[in-house]
């Protein structure tokens, strides 16, 4: 198992869509098991396979954030959604940025795991949120996409101001 490379905007790479898995194969698990092993790395909780450079319709989400139980999603889909309210969230792929957003916090979800057994979830509150964010990740969709305008000013001045300095050290 190896721990995989997050990813950052404005990398293009993070707006390409998933394709639904269909071969449910070694390759896939290996997918699955780096990912893992990256969630537990980062001590995140969730990671899409976009993130990683890969773009098959898998995510992980670990409401723990410690890696202890990750659960796998594989071409999830939402089924219904509900209470909704204004949610905090970042992501590894925007390091530094902090948001809110408007989210469902209780939702019903079909999926396939690992081996493409099928199943349909309840899930509310962070695993609900976490499993939306990851989801935008699968149609190329950041966070900071769903930003009220000024806050989308804010992340963008904020973009430009670590470009600059990237440029600089280089």
């Amino acid at each position: 198992m190896t721990s995989l490379d997050i990813l950052e905007y404005p990398d293009p790479r993070l707006r390409l869509p998933s394709n639904p898995v269909a071969a449910f194969d070694r390759d896939l698990a290996r997918l699955v098991d780096d990912m893992e092993r990256t969630l537990a790395a980062r001590k995140a909780l969730a990671l899409s396979a976009p993130q990683v450079n890969d773009h098959r319709a898998v995510l992980l989400v670990d409401p723990s954030g410690d890696g202890s139980t990750p659960q796998v999603y594989v071409n999830p889909r939402i089924l219904s959604k509900g209470a909704w309210g204004l949610v905090q969230e970042s992501c590894l792929s925007l390091p530094g940025v902090v948001g809110t957003v408007w989210r469902a916090t209780e939702l019903r979800v079909r999926a396939q795991d690992r081996e493409g057994r099928a199943f349909e979830r309840n899930l509310a509150g962070l695993e609900a949120v976490c499993l939306q964010h990851e989801m935008d990740h699968l149609v190329g969709t950041l966070f900071v996409d769903r930003l009220s305008f000024f806050q989308r000013m804010r992340f963008h001045a904020f973009a430009g101001k670590r470009a600059r300095r990237r440029h600089r050290a280089a």
